[in-house]
């Protein structure tokens, strides 16, 4: 993470201090990264480990194995991020010396920013959430009612598009965020800010790629843009070790897909792997909605090893979710080895609702009790947590915990 909390330390001894003098240096300066791993080489003899710190348990043999392993995984991170965090350093020098950058957000407006934004009030909690990870926490001066995560965005001052806007102007905020939904709602609200001179962004992303452009937006809004650039690095880091555990542990890449995904186990050289499952993904129970290729709750299907079934779904309304219809998912009712379906605001569901749902009890899934529910903040929200929603879909599929 990249604000551990306070009691957590990050080293002791003369390890711990000099690795962490040496990654603000990296975050500071472009350093070498193969300097940074000898460096790390040395620091582990000079720190006398395995030997030291109540390892005395492991032998030189076993130690330099583990030793070497956690060196190159560190360099295979830094070599990931060097370049990244060198341009997010040179665009915060650019902002210091009153330089100005633009951004354009999902209305078209082009904001031209020369100095991050202290005073900001969030109307969408995907916003609020990513802003308190960026550590942002003085500079969020108001948020939704709605306010579920983190705790401490509870304590924040409400807000809502429905208050008279001297409100907002009373509150010394300089920066408004919303969504497009809000924009386009109550357009009013947004021209009244704007001329009392705030500044609202509109921000919502709609896939993966898009997401990570979006944190680096708040990034650059903020004078954050290091910590974004960590954000998205690990995230996608994340991401890749979840999608090897997958692969590793449940597919047969030299099977043939056509003899069927089904989620048991076959025989593979020395080991045993579980084929893939076919998921439908439900968004939206009452409109037998789904979701459409490139939503984000699909990509954290797809790297948790599960495969969807309703692939020709279409986007209604440039969302990323779409009408499928009954009539298609029961098509494919001999198909479905779990029933996902997504639970918050947008689709207040339940097993029951979806086992007594008319029809439903052709499914495979309905009829083997494969029915889930998952917290929609986890699978649609456009926040680092989404990697809770991988690993809590992979422990779904395959009955087992990521470790």
């Amino acid at each position: 993470m990249i604000h551990p909390p306070s009691n957590q330390k990050f080293g002791s001894g003369l390890l711990g201090r000099r690795v962490k003098i040496d990654m603000i240096l990296l975050k500071k300066t472009q350093i070498n990264v193969n300097q940074f791993t000898m460096k790390m080489y040395s620091y582990f003899y000079d720190s006398g480990w395995p030997h030291n710190n109540g390892h005395e348990g492991l032998t030189t043999i076993m130690a330099k194995p583990v030793m070497m392993f956690l060196i190159v995984s560190l360099y295979i991170m830094f070599s990931s991020m060097s370049d990244c965090v060198a341009l997010a350093v040179e665009d915060k020098e650019h902002l210091s010396k009153g330089s100005c950058c633009e951004i354009t957000d999902a209305g078209g407006r082009k904001i031209k920013i020369n100095e991050p934004f202290k005073k900001i009030i969030s109307l969408y909690g995907a916003h609020t959430e990513n802003l308190f990870y960026l550590g942002l926490d003085t500079e969020i001066i108001g948020v939704t009612r709605n306010e579920s995560f983190p705790e401490k965005a509870k304590l924040k001052p409400i807000f809502s598009y429905q208050d008279d806007p001297e409100k907002f102007l009373a509150s010394g905020a300089d920066l408004v965020l919303v969504r497009p939904m809000i924009e386009r709602g109550y357009p009013d609200l947004i021209k009244r800010l704007e001329k009392f001179g705030i500044t609202v962004i509109s921000l919502q992303p709609g896939s993966v790629d898009e997401m990570y452009d979006y944190w680096l937006a708040l990034g650059t809004l903020t004078g954050k843009q290091i910590q974004a650039e960590i954000m998205v690095s690990e995230f996608k880091a994340q991401a890749a070790r979840y999608r090897a555990i997958y692969s590793e542990r449940y597919y047969l890449a030299d099977r043939n897909p056509d003899q069927g995904v089904d989620g048991k186990v076959y025989q593979s050289g020395n080991s045993k792997k579980k084929m893939p499952r076919r998921v439908y993904f439900e968004a939206i129970h009452s409109k037998m909605k789904t979701f459409t290729p490139g939503a984000m709750a699909l990509f954290a299907l797809e790297v948790a090893g599960g495969v969807n079934v309703a692939t020709d779904a279409n986007a209604s309304r440039g969302t990323n979710i779409g009408n499928y219809g009954k009539e298609k998912i029961l098509s494919h009712a001999s198909e479905i080895d779990i029933f996902l379906a997504q639970n918050g605001v947008m689709n207040q569901i339940s097993v029951e609702v979806i086992k007594n749902e008319p029809g439903f009890g052709i499914i495979k899934a309905v009829k083997n009790n494969e029915i889930y529910i998952i917290d929609e903040m986890i699978v649609s929200r456009p926040c680092f947590r989404l990697l809770q929603g991988i690993e809590k879909i992979g422990e779904i599929l395959y009955k087992s915990k990521y470790d």
